[in-house]
């Protein structure tokens, strides 16, 4: 048998990938932005689930990992900070069309252990073998750019995301959160009303494709207003009527 390989402790990050996390990182307080680049790295190293231990194991981070955990919770107080650079990140590096396409969508995280805040019974998605209906955990209103790869096709690049809680579960989280109920249509309202500005800022046009679920006034309205053409799916209890028929002229 052969010795076992030492790591390599001289391997530096690629030059790109240096300036991209410390972009991403512009936002946060000078103290501890310096602190964000380490997380990408253990987040694109990581393995088995994807939590934030792991992160922390794959980067090496054993004894002061307390102060990234606070460090993590300024960043989510700062997300719309970081999406902001993540965007204009995006418009710089890649070869954007004119028009972009966004997808506005919930998605589930499963979550363990009958005290983690926000959490609840909510409908699966993708229930799999196991033919599971419901999971236990978050929901998030997610936003992303919708782009199409030269070899993997379309795919879709999360840009930001806001954690939907149910009106019944408000009262499980502690008051000093200040936490206010928000539907899904509102959430998802905020995050294009966000996406569209900085779209028309870069001089650029913005679709959003959504499913039937969005598709109600509350949401549209705002959408509109926003100058965002929506592409969606009718309910199908919707009422479907002709448009009327044309005026002879001079009437």
């Amino acid at each position: 048998m052969g010795e076992p390989r030492m790591a390599n402790t001289n391997w530096q990050c690629p030059d790109e990938w240096k300036e991209w996390s410390e972009w991403l990182a512009a936002g946060l307080h000078a103290r501890n932005r310096w602190r964000l680049p380490v997380l990408l790295l253990g987040i694109l190293f990581a393995r088995g689930r994807r939590t934030v231990t792991t992160w922390l194991r794959a980067v090496g981070i054993r004894h002061d990992y307390a102060d990234y955990y606070y460090f993590l919770a300024a960043v989510g107080r700062k997300t719309e900070s970081v999406a902001t650079q993540l965007f204009l990140l995006l418009l710089r590096e890649l070869p954007l069309p004119q028009r972009l396409l966004a997808v506005i969508d919930d998605s589930p995280t499963k979550r363990y252990g009958p005290k983690v805040e926000g959490a609840d019974i909510h409908h699966n998605p993708t229930p799999g073998p196991a033919d599971q209906k419901y999971l236990y955990g978050h929901i998030w209103v997610t936003i992303s750019l919708a782009l199409r790869h030269p070899l993997w096709g379309a795919l879709a690049l999360p840009l930001r995301a806001m954690l939907y809680v149910r009106r019944k579960t408000l009262p499980t989280i502690p008051k000093k959160r200040n936490w206010k109920f928000h539907t899904k249509l509102e959430l998802a309202a905020d995050l294009l009303e966000w996406l569209a500005k900085l779209v028309k800022q870069a001089g650029k046009t913005l679709w959003v494709v959504v499913d039937g679920g969005y598709t109600k006034l509350p949401f549209l309205s705002r959408a509109l207003t926003a100058g965002v053409v929506v592409v969606g799916r009718l309910r199908k209890d919707a009422a479907l009527r002709d448009l009327p028929p044309a005026l002879r002229p001079g009437r």
